[in-house]
Parts: structure tokens; C-alpha cells; sequence
């Protein structure tokens, strides 16, 4: 009588579960970006959640929690009931540099969540205070040779990707430049314009306006090919920084054990809204490059992490880059 009253008992549980996946969303959902608002991840979050809010019939609220690179707002993700109701927007830092640059990160990429869909791409860029000497690569090198020791650079905070990527500038460099961590990418941003840092290794979808703008200089493109927008702007490979590429991407994860009924649906939904042309043209303003349909899967994207961890291990470790 007690198993068939425990099976019985399973059995509901599984039916109520099924049920409020298939009726999901009933309720707004919180979007979780782990920076502060600002910065690019942010922008990326406005962009991607007003259109699949829209599609889903429900509001995507967005809520910043910044700190430790990104980790505390993931860390709140993984701790939320799977229930759809909490997702985290984030990419390659969170998901992929965290995992080798903190000797006990606050969740594990590959079995704390359900990972749905990689939304976006997005190189990165070298930019400079307004009035900073160099114009070429060549003389930001030599500049920061010779005056490593009271240069700054800035980044969204420890174990971000402005900071990971410039680490890795750094080395190929040979300098050894004092760091300054922000709690986000648009503090740092204001700073930099202020002239009170020198540098930032930063997002292209924050630094193309500033570049437009006059406000900040741009000095090379970090990654293997020119960016979208800043095409006129050589890569560091090509001007003979071989095998700088610090591209980032951006995805959405539930908390692990959250029904795949959920999981696929908002695949679906966040591939719906990429697709749409105001998201394409939007998109398209701030350099950032929508990834091919067949990379925007749960299934890309579940074999596309682990694959990032591991290409990003090797430079980090040999770096001597840690966020301890």
C-alpha cells in the first residue's frame, strides 16, 4: 500500500510538473545579468528580452547582480528553483574563464545549469583614452614598454572578459600593467573617457559608440577578423600580434533541472527573436553578429561550453592570470 500510494504520489509530481511546463510562462520571468547595468552584457540583455517577452506574452525583468566576475549573479541563478522563472544571461567570462581563473568557483558550468541557446557574438576592442599617444599598435606596444609602470587599464571587474583579455595583451606584450577592476564595464567606460585609466579590451557593442563619438581612440581589433562596423580597423593579427582573440558570446542558462519543455521553448522564443529584423538592425548598430541557426541549439550549446573551457584554460593558466 505505501509504494502505491509513493508511486502514486511520484506520478502526480510528474504530471503537475509536466502541466506547468507546457502552460509556461504564467508569470513574468527574472532575467538575470551578473553586471552592472551599462555595460554590454546589459545592452545585449534590453535588446534580447523585450522581443522574447513579447513573444512569450510575458515581461522579462531585468535584474543586475554584479560581483566577483560575474559570479554572483550566476551563483543566484543556479540557487533558484528550475521552474523557469530565472534564467541567466551571460557567455564566455561566466561560463568559460570563470571555471579555470578561481581555484573554487561558485558553481560548476557544466552541471549547475540547463543551458538554452548562444544568442549573440561579439569581438573586442583596444581602446584608449582620448588623448592617449599612440594611434597604431606598434606604438601602444612601444608606449607600454617604456611606461608600463604608472599605466593603467580597466575592466568590468576581476575575471571578466576586459580583464582576461587584457591579461592575455598584456603577456604577448611582455608588460606587466597595473589592473583596475570596476564593478562593470560602464564605470570603467566613464573612467576611460575621464582619462583616469588607459586602456580597456573592450566589448564591441559598448566601444563602437565611444568610438563614433570621438570619446575614446581606437587602436586594434581583438580578434581573428575584422568587426562588424569597424571594418576599416586592422586585427591584431594582422599587425603582427599573432593569435589574440578575445571574441565573446552570449547565451541564456536556466538553473539545472529545469523541464526541457521550458528549456525549448525559450530556445525557440530567443531564435524567434534574433531573427527579427529591428533585433538583426539592433544587433547590427552595436558590431554584434548573430551565430549560425545550427549554433543556436541546447544541444550546440551544452557541447559548446565544456569546448570553451578547455580552449581558455591553456592561455589563463600560462598567463598566470587568477581572480583569487
Amino acid at each position: 500500500m505505501m509504494r502505491t500510494m509513493i508511486a502514486a504520489a511520484i506520478a502526480s509530481a510528474a504530471a503537475l510538473a509536466q502541466a506547468q511546463a507546457q502552460s509556461w510562462p504564467t508569470r513574468p520571468i527574472t532575467l538575470v545579468v551578473p553586471y552592472a547595468a551599462g555595460g554590454p552584457v546589459d545592452t545585449l540583455a534590453r535588446i534580447v528580452s523585450a522581443r522574447v517577452s513579447e513573444i512569450l506574452g510575458q515581461q522579462m525583468i531585468i535584474e543586475n547582480v554584479g560581483g566577483a566576475g560575474g559570479m554572483t549573479g550566476a551563483a543566484r541563478v543556479v540557487k533558484s528553483p528550475p521552474d523557469g522563472y530565472s534564467v541567466l544571461l551571460s557567455g564566455s567570462s561566466v561560463l568559460a574563464f570563470n571555471q579555470t581563473l578561481y581555484r573554487r568557483p561558485l558553481y560548476n558550468s557544466l552541471t549547475d545549469f540547463e543551458h538554452v541557446v548562444m544568442h549573440s557574438d561579439s569581438a573586442r576592442v583596444l581602446i584608449t583614452r582620448p588623448d592617449f599617444p599612440a594611434k597604431t599598435l606598434a606604438e601602444f606596444v612601444a608606449y607600454a614598454k617604456a611606461n608600463q609602470a604608472k599605466m593603467q587599464y580597466g575592466s568590468a571587474g576581476v575575471g571578466a572578459g576586459t580583464h582576461v583579455c587584457a591579461v592575455l595583451l598584456d603577456v604577448a606584450m611582455g608588460t606587466k600593467i597595473t589592473h583596475v577592476p570596476y564593478r562593470g564595464a560602464g564605470p570603467a567606460m566613464q573612467d576611460l573617457i575621464g582619462g583616469r585609466i588607459d586602456f580597456i579590451a573592450e566589448q564591441i557593442s559598448t566601444a563602437l559608440p565611444q568610438i563614433q563619438g570621438n570619446a575614446v581612440k581606437a587602436i586594434v581589433t581583438l580578434a581573428l577578423d575584422r568587426a562588424p562596423g569597424l571594418e576599416d580597423l586592422p586585427t591584431a593579427q594582422e599587425m603582427g600580434l599573432s593569435g589574440l582573440d578575445c571574441g565573446s558570446w552570449g547565451s541564456l542558462s536556466f538553473p539545472k533541472g529545469t523541464p526541457d519543455d521550458i528549456v525549448r521553448r525559450l530556445a525557440k522564443a530567443s531564435n524567434e527573436a534574433v531573427e527579427t529584423p529591428a533585433v538583426r538592425e539592433r544587433f547590427k548598430g552595436i558590431g554584434v553578429t548573430i551565430p549560425a541557426a545550427e549554433r543556436r541549439t541546447p544541444e550546440y550549446l551544452a557541447k559548446f561550453v565544456p569546448s570553451e573551457i578547455e580552449r581558455w584554460a591553456g592561455p589563463i593558466k600560462a598567463s598566470g592570470a587568477n581572480a583569487d
